[in-house]
């Protein structure tokens, strides 16, 4: 036996009404519905990506479990017509210092041209996240606005490069002075131009640009850029072998970059005409560090990147994390059409040449090392 909830009579569970006050047993024995404008109990704070407790605090950690939580920037992709990129933390680092930029706009003849930038963040140096992220998006704005205009691309990459360097300049005035140890924001620039068949790569510091034709076994994959290193000055002045210079510890050190304590900014740019289909690969040394040469990076590149952008910048990607992630990583591809009506002409460089050493003199036992600011030391993000 129980009792009615209305009246405490005693009923039979077999009962479908108290005989004493007509209750409807079986009702009552279900909870009331919760009143049209009930809402839960909001959680504490924004819930837990990783263990679903509502205890993140300001600072972006879960109080319960104590994982940071993702960042939009962990992991970006971006396509457009006649471009994709992608960019991802990696596995080492707790935030993503790389940044990128696409578009795509029309020359004053009417042609198509697209634009990619890839910029990579000094950790050594204050704020390498906010340095990237705005030098991308002044150099893909002025390349934009001086190709509209009918500028000749080196001569815009150049202009675009300076706009870049000028932006991460200021934010060593706009923001809190950098913590011990650590320099004005500055990041790497590397940049490209693709419009009537032609070519137009810029860059200051150790991201690369690679050229990967559609069919390898006829035409040979190669790197356009030349780093602004250590290591790439030791081979240039005849001190050091290749593959010496870039096992030694001081190898990515560099020697040029963007930002406040940048002495000079020297942009470098090559323009070529492929003469063969194929993609533009412009990349931080997140990727190129697991596949150096130009021939390695083909290898990793899809057979069907020209015209499937996005998959192929995935997969170099998604081929960095799994080597180690030790650093971000940050792809663009840039599939390039040759122009019928252009012709082919050999590449045209505008690279920087090192005096070689003085006749008869002995390099030194250990290579020193190149007098520069400690934001030159380049952990890069």
């Amino acid at each position: 036996m129980t009792n009615c909830p209305s009246c405490h009579d005693p009923v039979s569970p077999a009962e479908a009404f108290c005989e004493n006050c007509g209750l409807n047993l079986r009702d009552a024995a279900q909870p009331p519905a919760p009143a049209a404008d009930f809402e839960p109990p909001a959680a504490a704070g924004p819930v837990c990506a990783h263990c679903g407790a509502g205890q993140v605090a300001a600072d972006g950690f879960c109080e319960a479990c104590g994982m940071a939580q993702p960042s939009p920037r962990d992991h970006v992709e971006l396509s457009l017509a006649g471009a994709a990129g992608v960019s991802d933390r990696g596995v080492r680092h707790h935030r993503n210092e790389d940044s990128f930029a696409l578009a795509a706009t029309s020359l004053p003849d009417g042609k198509p041209a697209v634009v990619a930038v890839v910029c990579d963040g000094v950790s050594s140096a204050a704020r390498p996240d906010e340095a990237s992220q705005t030098a991308a998006d002044a150099a893909v704005e002025a390349l934009l606005a001086t190709l509209e205009r009918g500028e000749q691309p080196e001569a815009a990459m150049r202009g675009a490069i300076g706009s870049a360097a000028a932006a991460v300049a200021a934010l060593a005035e706009a923001g809190p002075v950098p913590p011990p140890g650590h320099n004005a924001p500055a990041c790497t620039v590397v940049s490209a131009v693709a419009a009537a068949g032609v070519v137009t790569v810029g860059w200051v510091g150790d991201s690369r640009a690679y050229w990967i034709p559609d069919d390898r076994a006829d035409a040979e994959p190669y790197r356009l850029t030349e780093d602004d290193s250590w290591a790439a000055g030791m081979v240039a002045a005849g001190l050091m072998a290749e593959a010496e210079a870039y096992a030694d510890a001081r190898a990515h050190a560099i020697t040029g970059w963007l930002g406040a304590d940048a002495e000079e900014v020297v942009p470098h740019t090559v323009a070529f005409t492929p003469h063969v289909p194929g993609v533009l690969v412009i990349c931080t040394d997140g990727l190129w560090n697991y596949a150096e040469a130009a021939t390695d990076l083909a290898d990793l590149v899809r057979v069907d990147a020209r015209t499937d952008p996005l998959r192929a910048a995935r997969a170099m990607v998604s081929f960095a994390v799994s080597a180690g992630g030790h650093d971000n990583i940050t792809v663009a591809v840039l599939p390039v059409q040759p122009d019928p009506a252009a012709g082919w002409s050999e590449t045209v460089l505008d690279l920087p040449v090192l005096a070689p050493p003085v006749t008869g003199a002995a390099p030194p036992a250990v290579p020193p090392m190149p007098s520069f600011p400690p934001a030159s030391r380049s952990e890069q993000g």
